[in-house]
C-alpha cells in the first residue's frame, strides 16, 4: 500500500491548465513547495463555485442578524495557517473605509483573496491578482462588491477635473456610468450607476483568458454586488 498524496484543489488547477499560463519554473516551484511543506487548508476548497457564493451569503446574513461567528478571527489561527492560505472567494472592493469585507462576510484570516480600490476598478493589476487568487490559490467565486454614497462614482458622474492620479480612476469607471452624467446628487440615479459600473467591471474580469478559461471549466463564478451601509446587505448581481 503507498502513501499517494494528493494534489489541493488548486494545484490540480495548474497541472489541468499547463504551465503555459504562468511558466514551467513557477508551475515547478509552486507544486513542489506544496507538496514538501503541506499545510492545513485555510477554507473549504472543495466548495463549489455555486456554494462558495452562498457561504458569502449566508456570511453576511449572519452579520446583518447579529449572529457572527469567531471564525478563524484569531492570532492562534493566523499562526496555523503562516505559511499557505486557500480563500474560497476573492473579492473587489472599494477602498472606502465602511468597506471592511471580511468583517461583513463573517469571514477570517485566510477565508478571502481580496483586491481593493477607489471605485472597485478592475485594473491590469487587480486582474492578475484575481488570476492569481483563482488558478494559484483555488478561490472558486469572484465577486465585485460596489455599495452606498461610493465617492469615486460621485466624482465621476460630476465630470470635474481633479487632482494627481485620481483622474487614473475615474477615467476607468466614467465608461460604464455616461449614461448617468450630472446625476451625482440623485441617490437612486448614483446607484444605478453604481451598480453599472460594477457590471462594467465584472465584465473585463470575465476577458482575462485564465478566468474565461475556469468559468467554461464550471471551477470558477464571476459575480457583481451591491452593498447597502444603511442595512448592510450586500445584494448579489449577475451580468
Amino acid at each position: 500500500m503507498t502513501n499517494k498524496q494528493e494534489l489541493p484543489v488548486s494545484r490540480r488547477r495548474i497541472m489541468q491548465f499547463g504551465a503555459g499560463f504562468i511558466g514551467t519554473a513557477t508551475l515547478a516551484s509552486v507544486i513542489g513547495l506544496e507538496l514538501n511543506d503541506p499545510q492545513p487548508a485555510t477554507a473549504k476548497t472543495t466548495l463549489t463555485p455555486d456554494q462558495a457564493l452562498e457561504e458569502l451569503i449566508a456570511g453576511n446574513q449572519r452579520f446583518i442578524q447579529g449572529k457572527t461567528t469567531d471564525n478563524h478571527s484569531s492570532l492562534k489561527h493566523l499562526q496555523s495557517i503562516a505559511e499557505d492560505q486557500k480563500p474560497f472567494a476573492a473579492i473587489v472592493g472599494c477602498a472606502d473605509s465602511r468597506s471592511s469585507l471580511e468583517v461583513v462576510f463573517d469571514q477570517g484570516f485566510g477565508n478571502l483573496f481580496i483586491v481593493r480600490d477607489a471605485g472597485n476598478v478592475a485594473t491590469p493589476e487587480e486582474i492578475g491578482s484575481l488570476e492569481f487568487g483563482t488558478l494559484v490559490l483555488g478561490a472558486e467565486v469572484i465577486m465585485v462588491m460596489g455599495h452606498y454614497s461610493c465617492g469615486a462614482i460621485k466624482a465621476a458622474l460630476a465630470g470635474e477635473e481633479v487632482p494627481g492620479s485620481i483622474q487614473s480612476i475615474l477615467a476607468q469607471i466614467e465608461p460604464a456610468v455616461k449614461d448617468f452624467k450630472g446625476q451625482q446628487d440623485d441617490k437612486e440615479v448614483l446607484k444605478k450607476a453604481t451598480e453599472a459600473n460594477v457590471i462594467y467591471q465584472m465584465n473585463k474580469i470575465k476577458q482575462s483568458p485564465v478566468v474565461a478559461e475556469l468559468v467554461a471549466a464550471n471551477q470558477l463564478k464571476v459575480v457583481g454586488s451591491y452593498f447597502d451601509f444603511k442595512t448592510g446587505t450586500i445584494t448579489v448581481l449577475e451580468a
